[in-house]
């Protein structure tokens, strides 16, 4: 039995569900995210909450009575107050530059590498080393984050490279003199 799919969500204010043909809709003050739902499971919309059920008992029932829960849950969250993931550059040269849609990344390569910012995602410079990438789709601001990330990945004997704001990267001990 799913823990989490038995949750009760709780509607914040300022926030619209509307539910038609298994597609559930979730409008708020930051702008609106629709869902595709699963037929095997059931979705009751009161003033104040939102409760996921299956409607037959099965293994992938069970699943998706949680994954949709989960999801829903985010689209809550990302419609009322957003989604955000600060990255950090750690190295010498290692720079981020914002320049419309496009972030420049110098992260010790010969050149520089310019990735395009995806529609709904804000991507604000913090300083020269740090970014912040925010919206209200918790999937595509992780997603975007990653491959930003994936640039240049930190290594464990400097700690060079780009990672989020609160990862921690476990250091190893180079080579001993002999």
């Amino acid at each position: 039995m799913s823990r989490i799919g038995n949750r009760e969500l709780q509607i914040p204010n300022g926030v619209n569900v509307s539910l038609n043909d298994n597609v559930i809709t979730v409008k708020g003050p930051k702008g609106e995210l629709s869902l595709n739902v699963s037929n095997l499971i059931d979705i009751q919309i009161s003033d104040t909450s939102i409760k996921t059920n299956m409607k037959e008992q099965s293994d992938r029932a069970n699943v998706m009575q949680g994954t949709t829960n989960s999801l829903i849950k985010n689209m809550l969250v990302g419609v009322s107050e957003g989604f955000s993931k600060s990255l950090e550059a750690v190295g010498v040269g290692y720079r981020f530059n914002v320049q419309g849609n496009k972030i420049v990344i110098n992260a010790g390569y010969s050149h520089s590498v310019e990735i395009i910012v995806p529609e709904g995602i804000k991507a604000e410079l913090v300083s020269n080393t740090e970014i912040t990438l925010s919206g209200i789709d918790k999937q595509k601001v992780s997603e975007f984050a990653a491959n930003v990330r994936k640039v240049r990945k930190p290594e464990p004997y400097k700690g060079k490279g780009i990672r989020y704001k609160d990862e921690y990267v476990r250091r190893k001990e180079g080579k001993k003199a002999a």
